[in-house]
This record gives C-alpha cells, sequence and structure tokens, in this order.
C-alpha cells in the first residue's frame, strides 16, 4: 500500500465491485436535439482550446468547484434567502449585488462548459476509464443541490416566490428524479440522459445573467390567474420531473424488461435501491415538519444542505453499485445518525440547532472521505492517478 492510500485508511471499494469496474463498459442515450445540435458542436469547439496535458478530471472538478462557488457567494449575500424580497422582514435585508449575479452567471456558464468537454478532453487524450464517469457522476450527485439552492436566491422566500417548505419539496423532487435516472441505470445497463438537463442549465444562466443587468425586480410579476414568478418557477420544476423524466425513466426500465435487455433482476432486487431514499425522506420530513423550531423557516440553508450531502452519499453509492454491476446497499449508515438526530431534536428541543449543525458536518465529513478513498482506491487498483495523466491519443 502506497503513502497515499496509508493516508486514507479506509477502503469502501469490494474486490468483487473492482473486478466489476475493470469489466465496465459506458454505455449512454442522449437524444436531447439542444444537446446535439447545439451544446455538442460548441464543446467539441471549445475541447480544441483545452491543453492536450490537462486531465479530464482536473475539468470535471475545477467546473464543480465554480458551482459551490455560487453557493458560497449566495450564502454569503443572502444566507436566509430574504434579499430578494420586499416584504418585511426581507425590507431589512439588503439587496444582492447586481455583480453577484452576473458572477454566478459566469460561474455557472464554466460549470456547465467543463462538465460538457471533461469527456471528450478522456476520448481526445486516450484516457477514458470508470474512474472519469465515477468521478463526474459522483460530484454531480452533490452539484444536483447546490444548483437549486442557489437559484432560489433570485426569487426569495416572500413575495412572489414560495416558502422554504415548499422548496424543501421542490428540491427533493429535483433529487429524487437524479437518483431515478442512476436507479434507471442499474436495472437497464443504459444511462438516458434527460432532455431536460441542458434546458435547464441554459435557462439558468439565462436567469442569473437578467438578474444581473435587470435586477431582481424583474421577476416580481403575476401571471394569469395570480400565479407568481415563483410559483411559476416551482411549477415548472414539477411539470419537468412528472411529466418527462419520471415517465421516461420508467418507460425504459419497463423496456428493458420487456425486451430482456437489462439486468432482468427480480422484484426485490430491483427495489432494493429504493429503501434508502425512502427511509431518508421519511427522516428529513419528520424532522422538517414537526420541528420544535421550525427550523426550515429558522435556518433553510443549513437544512437543505444538509439533505443535499446526505443524498450525495446515497447517490455516489448506487453508482458505484450500478457502475461495478454489484449488488446495491440496502440502507445507507448516515441514516442511523439522522435518527439519532431526530430522536434528540423531538425529546430536547433547544438542541434543535446543534443537532443540525452536528449532523451536516458528520455527512460532509463522511461524504468527503468516502469521495477520497474510492478515488484513491480505484487510482492504485488501475494504477493511474486522478488529476494527472499520460496523452495515449495518436
Amino acid at each position: 500500500m502506497d503513502q497515499g492510500s496509508k493516508m486514507v485508511g479506509k477502503r469502501y471499494l469490494t474486490p468483487e465491485q473492482l473486478l466489476g469496474f475493470e469489466n465496465y463498459k459506458y454505455s449512454a442515450q442522449d437524444t436531447s436535439p439542444l444537446s446535439n445540435y447545439v451544446m455538442h458542436p460548441f464543446w467539441n469547439t471549445v475541447v480544441k482550446i483545452c491543453p492536450r496535458w490537462v486531465a479530464p478530471n482536473v475539468l470535471t472538478f475545477v467546473g464543480f468547484l465554480f458551482t459551490v462557488a455560487n453557493f458560497v457567494l449566495l450564502a454569503l449575500y443572502d444566507y436566509h434567502y430574504y434579499a430578494s424580497s420586499d416584504l418585511p422582514p426581507g425590507d431589512l435585508y439588503l439587496p444582492i449585488p447586481s455583480w453577484v449575479w452576473i458572477a454566478c452567471a459566469f460561474n455557472h456558464f464554466m460549470a456547465h462548459t467543463l462538465d460538457g468537454i471533461d469527456g471528450k478532453q478522456a476520448r481526445r487524450t486516450g484516457t477514458s476509464g470508470p474512474l472519469g464517469e465515477l468521478f463526474d457522476h459522483g460530484l454531480d450527485s452533490w452539484t444536483t443541490f447546490f444548483i437549486p439552492a442557489c437559484i432560489w436566491s433570485v426569487f426569495g422566500r416572500v413575495d412572489y416566490s414560495i416558502s422554504p417548505l415548499r422548496f424543501y419539496f421542490v428540491l427533493w423532487n429535483v433529487i429524487l428524479c437524479f437518483y431515478t435516472s442512476h436507479w434507471e441505470k442499474y436495472l437497464t445497463k443504459i444511462l438516458f440522459l434527460p432532455w431536460g438537463y441542458d434546458v435547464s442549465q441554459v435557462l439558468i444562466f439565462a436567469i442569473y445573467l437578467v438578474t444581473g443587468i435587470c435586477g431582481q425586480h424583474i421577476w416580481k410579476f403575476e401571471i394569469v390567474g395570480g400565479v407568481s414568478s415563483g410559483v411559476m418557477f416551482e411549477f415548472m420544476m414539477y411539470a419537468g420531473s412528472l411529466a418527462t423524466s419520471l415517465p421516461m425513466s420508467f418507460w425504459n426500465i419497463y423496456k428493458s424488461y420487456r425486451d430482456q435487455t437489462g439486468k432482468m433482476l427480480g422484484v426485490t432486487e430491483a427495489l432494493r435501491p429504493l429503501l434508502t431514499p425512502l427511509v431518508f425522506f421519511v427522516l428529513a420530513t419528520a424532522w422538517v415538519l414537526y420541528s420544535p423550531s421550525d427550523i426550515i423557516n429558522s435556518d433553510p440553508r443549513m437544512f437543505l444542505y444538509m439533505v443535499g450531502t446526505i443524498f450525495a452519499n446515497i447517490n455516489c453509492r448506487l453508482i458505484v453499485s450500478q457502475m461495478s454491476c454489484t449488488q446495491c446497499e440496502l440502507l445507507n449508515w448516515l441514516l442511523a445518525p439522522l435518527t439519532v438526530c431526530v430522536m434528540v431534536v423531538m425529546l430536547l428541543p433547544s438542541l434543535e440547532m446543534a443537532a443540525l449543525l452536528c449532523m451536516s458536518a458528520v455527512a460532509t465529513v463522511a461524504h468527503i472521505h468516502y469521495g477520497v478513498c474510492v478515488v484513491q482506491h480505484m487510482c492504485e487498483h488501475f494504477h493511474i492517478r486522478c488529476f494527472t495523466i499520460k496523452d495515449r491519443a495518436e
């Protein structure tokens, strides 16, 4: 074992999973017109600017950091999501400066672009492999929280918008759609890329840019029937998943069983990956609904961060199982401390904020540790490095 492995310590990957990664072949379908006729031609041009010595995983990681930068920046200027609101208590908070929205637009554009060219850089340099896909989708699991948590600042939480509780369910809608797409691949062996992804990324970039140029008040309007802009945004989020993403996932799963092209797992094994997110949803929602201090309103950012981080770990473990063609774990261990926190909150209400901070810290450290260990173990097994490459393309 090398020095890096000694520093990391924990080995999360089993010999069976490593063997599965050795035999893994990437299989995906992308039928989106926007993706095929606009985004990919653009990315094919951009990737030629990138030096060949830059590792694809560097592009992936830097893109992720751009998204995190948006979350940190907006947390500094709008921690409680009141800065875009005019009604009390939003009138007590300074509005977010225009340059912050321009910076968010730039960061989001860079994150989307780097996420689009990392795979192309890998194929361009002949360094494609399971580590790159795992690294990419693993960081996407966390990004799935950061992006909606940032865009909510555009609308705020009071006038012309939705409450923190309603946004909590919007977030669950987003992360469950992401999880379902990987559960779909777990069963079908094919990653069907949803049409809505690139559309949503372009729209979010446009929203940031328009907000930076015109100001946050441009989103203070109502449409037919008195429906506000924030409610319209909420409706679009649900419509995108319930009308397109989820039905297509279930249809693709059905077809894989009908045509016998997937893994053909029995009902119990097929539904096994759904137990952890179901228990997680029940625990987190019980905390929200029975919170002594109304935690979703008193500190929505921290609570949503905790939910997004635990979800990222759950989703990463599903991706590992899906790519290595091994059985998914039954329950994620982070549900145990979460259960303890919920019990502490109910029995000792004065400790609620401390419990939230502790659970957020535990989830963050555990998830980062898991990611670092898995990447290190795969690098050791395949005799490669994560952030440096040898150009093998002719």
